[in-house]
């Protein structure tokens, strides 16, 4: 199970990955990160990444909860789904030379954890990507 050093190398080892980060949605802070940032600046891509990842988990539209689930405050990760993390499993933002992952983390705690990935469009394999994510999501381990 990795940490959050581990899980970030393991990302960068990915075909075209030219960033990555783990990202607590609520607060906008990388917990880590590695390789290059899109604007340079890795606090603020977190902290833009945060707002859309917050907007994503948080909003009906995105993430519509249960018939028979009772209501949960917003910024719970229980406002949607089961009650069992984040109501929704990733987000994948194009731009024209790359794609943006973020995928959700379940934790013990509080489930507002994201990894994001910074791939570029053409060295890259997007569903390789989801698929490996996923997986380093449900290994990591923050402690």
């Amino acid at each position: 199970m990795p940490g959050i050093d581990a899980c970030l190398h393991e990302i960068m080892t990915l075909p075209g990955a030219r960033g990555a980060a783990i990202v607590d949605w609520t607060s906008g802070l990388a917990l880590g990160t590695a390789g290059e940032s899109p604007n340079g600046d890795h606090e603020t891509t977190a902290t833009e990444t945060a707002e859309l990842a917050r907007a994503a988990a948080e909003y009906p539209a995105f993430a519509p909860a249960e018939p028979d689930a009772e209501p949960a405050g917003p910024g719970t990760p229980e406002a949607a789904g089961d009650g069992k993390g984040p109501p929704v499993e990733d987000l994948i933002v194009t731009s024209r030379t790359g794609y943006h992952v973020l995928r959700f983390v379940e934790t013990t705690f509080d489930s507002s954890v994201f990894l994001h990935l910074w791939l570029d469009r053409d060295a890259g394999n997007l569903a390789l990507a989801r698929l490996r994510l996923q997986q380093l999501a449900e290994r990591l381990v923050l402690a």
